[in-house]
């Protein structure tokens, strides 16, 4: 047999290495593209070969943020977990705070927003998340006029008697209401009844909110009549006082009534009505 002539085994050896290195060759091309976050499969490729990756979802890239691309946006701090709520707020001055509970009410919660608009007076509104979902645009009309919104549960329930898991389903869900309808979550919290325990201060804590009880308690719930809510206010108001009143929950035109009286006396008296700051405490 010549030198240049080749046995039928060797030239079928020969043949089947071309088709494989044809193969591999394809499967680099396929692979030569520019790096992506995830490789996928080529076009065509056969069903037996091992499944592609599946890209990353953009919310994926955000979690895992790449070296060189600047640090990731540091987390919310969370305030420490208090075993009593805060009574009244350090300020310079005659400084008051006035907080409504248990709204947004479309019968009385704008009459209150009237009359602190008219008076350029920013205050707290604690809300129920029952009634919250169906009220936002009160919440944004709220969170426009520069007043702070907390978080009163969902349904006001006791607290003390409820589980762990019960109890942060109330408070989570109203959380989120109020962050869906004005773009941020509460940063206050307030147990319904003034009713606190361990779990409350933990998962308020959790969910980035501290926990504001009140120091004067004007029991307009009860409805003593419009003179007497104002005269409580009256007899309370002092430098740090946390007022309580409310926006629902009942009948509560003797509390919208009462602070278009209380409220212009404590201006004038050198009252400066305000809204805490989370620094400040």
């Amino acid at each position: 047999m010549k030198k240049d002539q080749m046995t039928p085994g060797r030239r079928a050896l020969l043949r089947g290495a071309a088709v494989f290195g044809l193969a591999a060759t394809a499967g680099c091309a396929g692979t030569g593209r520019p790096s992506t976050p995830g490789p996928t499969a080529p076009s065509g490729a056969a069903a037996g070969g091992p499944p592609a990756a599946r890209a990353l979802k953009p919310s994926a890239y955000r979690l895992q943020p790449m070296a060189g691309y600047g640090p990731p946006h540091a987390a919310r701090a969370l305030p420490r977990v208090r075993n009593k709520p805060i009574l009244r707020m350090d300020g310079e001055g005659r400084t008051m705070v006035l907080t409504f509970d248990d709204g947004p009410d479309p019968r009385y919660t704008p009459g209150i927003l009237r009359t602190l608009r008219r008076y350029d007076v920013r205050a707290m509104f604690f809300v129920c998340g029952e009634m919250a979902v169906d009220n936002k645009d009160l919440l944004r009309e709220m969170a426009d006029d520069g007043h702070l919104i907390g978080n009163h549960t969902w349904t006001h329930p006791l607290l003390p008697k409820m589980t762990r898991s019960a109890m942060r389903e109330e408070i989570e869900r109203t959380c989120e209401v109020v962050e869906d309808a004005v773009g941020e979550p509460p940063a206050w919290f307030r147990a319904p009844y003034g009713a606190w325990n361990r779990n409350a201060f933990q998962l308020g804590a959790d969910l980035g909110m501290e926990p504001l009880a009140w120091t004067v308690d004007t029991l307009d719930w009860t409805e003593p009549g419009t003179g007497t809510i104002i005269r409580r206010v009256r007899a309370g108001a002092a430098p740090g006082v946390v007022v309580l009143s409310h926006d629902a929950g009942g009948d509560r035109s003797q509390s919208v009534e009462a602070l278009r009286t209380y409220l212009p006396e404590l201006i004038d008296s050198g009252y400066r009505i305000t809204v805490p700051s989370r620094h400040g405490i």
